[in-house]
């Protein structure tokens, strides 16, 4: 299973129009070679470094998303929840709400994990779920697993 942004490549620099400092606009993702038997996916955004890459101290959740119907293949620029495809449901980042949070790191470079999996279900209604809540409900499930990770720092243009 693959995951792909037009935006930025594996371990690269996120443009600016993705964070806080630009437009705060969720970066477009594609997907593909999902497994046989998979009914579901979920993607999770987080940031290991928080606040301080030298000094870690939590992993910021920034966009929480589950039962994304296996038919999609990806998510536009700037997705939102009414542009999302049918079925799918949005968990509780750690800005305490729903829908993408862009990077915004206070201080040093930060890594930005968006982690792609394929599900053997279709999760319940979770409500809005926290990351912990949806990966728990995940346990079991995982088919496949996908990552792409970009980097952002304040300033980067």
């Amino acid at each position: 299973m693959k995951l792909t942004s037009t935006s930025f490549h594996h371990e690269g620099k996120i443009p600016r129009t993705h964070t806080c400092e630009g437009d705060d606009v969720s970066p477009p993702l594609d997907w593909s070679g999902l497994p046989a038997g998979t009914r579901s996916l979920a993607l999770i955004v987080d940031d290991p470094d928080a606040p301080d890459p030298r000094a870690p101290k939590m992993t910021w959740v920034h966009w929480i998303l589950y039962d994304i119907p296996p038919s999609a293949t990806g998510l536009p620029k700037g997705v939102t929840r009414e542009d999302l495809p049918p079925g799918t449901r949005e968990g509780t980042t750690d800005f305490k709400r729903s829908g993408w949070g862009g990077p915004c790191p206070p201080i040093g470079r930060h890594r930005y994990f968006h982690k792609l999996y394929a599900l053997d279900t279709v999760l319940p209604d979770l409500g809005a779920p926290t990351k912990a809540r949806l990966e728990k409900a995940m346990e079991g499930h995982v088919l496949a697993r996908s990552e792409l990770v970009g980097t952002y720092q304040k300033g980067d243009r």
